[in-house]
């Protein structure tokens, strides 16, 4: 049913547990899987007397090799092919375009993202990268809930 599928990666524990849902349908299905990370290079995070803006900017990379890192070794394990992207985004918005842009470039038939189910201001403040992708999609997306209780911490 699946060929190609894209899955959204930020360190979370709901990103984690999409992740795992994309491998165990790419492996199922024999799809190709492409893991995709962004880097928010937003400006309100530089806006700190001092604080030189490509020390964020290159933790955040870093951040998203190592992910890259370790969702290969586990597409590896379970005989899954793919590669893993990262892109730079100039703002908050611009995460869910360059999701859909790399789900449209890998001719995905499958989008999975978690969703962190942020409510009230801090959903106003952050947004729903999620809910922008699900409504501007042209594939299917597969939304994965955070568990019970939140999980804004990085998965271990």
């Amino acid at each position: 049913m699946f060929k190609r599928i894209v899955v959204a990666i930020d360190g979370s524990r709901t990103s984690h547990r999409a992740f795992e849902s994309a491998l165990e349908l790419a492996a199922t299905h024999g799809a190709v899987l492409q893991p995709y990370y962004v880097v928010e290079n937003a400006p309100v995070y530089y806006d700190v007397p001092g604080y030189d803006p490509s020390v964020l900017r290159d933790e955040l990379a870093a951040q998203g090799a190592k992910l890259g890192d370790e969702a290969l070794a586990a597409m590896k394990q379970r005989g899954v092919e793919g590669a893993m992207a990262i892109a730079e985004a100039s703002s908050v918005d611009d995460v869910a375009d360059l999701v859909l842009k790399a789900a449209a470039a890998f001719s995905a038939d499958l989008l999975v993202m978690g969703t962190h189910g942020r409510k009230g201001f801090q959903r106003l403040i952050l947004g729903s990268v999620a809910e922008r992708c699900l409504r501007q999609a042209t594939l299917p997306v597969l939304l994965i809930p955070s568990a019970a209780g939140g999980d804004e911490a990085p998965a271990s």
